[in-house]
């Protein structure tokens, strides 16, 4: 617990103790999810974060009363995302707006005030950071009340941070050591892995999904046992199946004593700039998540391409989600099949527990060596050889897999190395793609 946890708290009390017991009827993050699945709903998830308390709480009574089953969210501010939290203090000192919520400046205190009422048995709500050192954040959302997060060594250092992934593995063994903690109250924390969704684009789904796969062994190796895998959808939706398909085999072999689910990210790269083509990328995610039998959507807004989204933005992708993923026909995804992404994939990881079986340990060394080598990722731990294209039916394509254990198994094609031009073209596809297609059914309108 960190000292502002500490002094919120006062000598002599528990407020975690006393939250839990006025809610004792309480479910993990987790078990409301698997309910949810259970009763073929698919749970809906916006990333909301806003600086000032009395937003934030429209925000998650906005989203608990959604024609939607949801789950709430806080995603915290660029301050404290890089561990700046007396800038964040001073920023609401002076009433300066915050591009989300500062939990650590804000305290416990502050943060149970906000959640009581909302997050419950009904209502589970997860923090949402994008930190390599994410130590006082983990603190205060323990003190607070809360037990869901999401992130991971690699995956929040090597896109965000200028850290040595060293100090970011360290950094994240702490913090496994606090969020087990909660189970002292009869809580099971849960975690979500983030490498399913590194760089939001061009990165070819077998790595995505063994950086996805190996962040969720590295938490079951520090005490986690209630997880969620991460993929973010890319450019093809028919790869996004295998993918998400081969990210579940790969689960059940390699986390066979760990509660988990699939969560889907909306496209988190350039985003079509009209409500149109918006929606429909949304509704394709919606698509790729009931087809593949996972439980979980975290979804993107008409405004993603402009601003911050407002409440109602929010609510309307909710909405629209939940009534695509309702209209789309449920049937059990096949499993077992031996497809190229998932012999990618094995591959890769086979390659990190190669090394040995400490993850902390190989992890790091296996980016030294290139076994993983995430295209187009500036970080100085990253080899930087591998690349990636898009093919001309949509896929997500290597043409140079560096020193990576895939060079037999994957299609390369090294005559598609993209110039600068070609790259930025890459960046746009699904924006250019998604703008251009005809409004065929008129999107639902904002309702609030």
């Amino acid at each position: 617990m960190n000292a502002g946890a500490r002094s919120a708290a006062g000598p002599g009390r528990d407020p975690v103790r006393e939250l839990l017991a006025r809610h004792p009827s309480r479910v993990s993050f987790a078990e409301f999810v698997g309910h949810s699945q259970a009763a073929g709903e698919l749970v809906v998830q916006p990333r909301m974060g806003f600086g000032d308390p009395a937003r934030m709480r429209e925000g998650l009574l906005a989203t608990r009363t959604s024609a939607a089953t949801t789950v709430g969210t806080l995603t915290l501010d660029s301050y404290t995302r890089t561990g700046a939290h007396e800038t964040a203090r001073r920023a609401l000192e002076q009433g300066l707006g915050l591009n989300g919520y500062p939990i650590v400046a804000h305290g416990p205190a502050v943060t149970r005030e906000l959640l009581d009422g909302i997050h419950d048995a009904d209502f589970p709500v997860q923090v949402r950071h994008g930190s390599a050192r994410p130590q006082d954040i983990f603190a205060a959302l323990t003190a607070s009340g809360l037990d869901a997060t999401e992130g991971g060594p690699v995956s929040y250092c090597l896109p965000y941070s200028r850290l040595p992934i060293t100090q970011s593995v360290r950094n994240w063994v702490r913090s496994c050591e606090i969020l087990t903690g909660v189970r002292h109250f009869g809580i099971e924390p849960h975690l979500e892995t983030f490498g399913g969704c590194m760089m939001g684009q061009l990165c070819p789904p077998s790595l995505l999904i063994a950086i996805s796969v190996l962040e969720g062994i590295f938490f079951q190796q520090h005490g986690l046992r209630s997880i969620s895998l991460s993929y973010a959808q890319q450019t093809n939706s028919a790869q996004d199946e295998e993918a998400v398909l081969a990210l579940r085999r790969l689960a059940w072999e390699l986390l066979p004593d760990v509660d988990w689910h699939v969560v889907i990210y909306a496209y988190m790269g350039v985003y079509p700039r009209t409500e149109s083509g918006a929606l429909q990328l949304l509704g394709e995610a919606a698509r790729l998540a009931v087809r593949t039998d996972s439980a979980r959507l975290i979804v993107k807004t008409v405004a993603e391409a402009f601003r911050i989204p407002t409440i109602a933005e929010n609510v309307q992708a909710l909405e629209h989600a939940a009534k695509v993923a309702a209209d789309e026909p449920r049937r059990r995804p096949p499993t077992g099949a031996d497809t190229a992404v998932y012999a990618e994939a094995r591959a890769l990881i086979e390659g990190v527990l190669d090394l040995g079986p400490d993850l902390g340990r190989s992890l790091p060394e296996a980016f030294a060596r290139g076994r993983l080598d995430v295209p187009f990722c500036l970080h100085p731990d990253n080899a930087g050889r591998s690349r990636s294209y898009i093919g001309e039916d949509g896929r997500l394509l290597w043409s140079d897999t560096g020193a990576m254990p895939i060079a037999r198994i994957a299609e390369v094609d090294r005559r598609r190395a993209m110039t600068s031009a070609e790259l930025i073209g890459a960046l746009t596809h699904v924006e250019r793609k998604f703008d251009a297609v005809p409004d065929r059914a008129a999107p639902p309108q904002l309702v609030r």
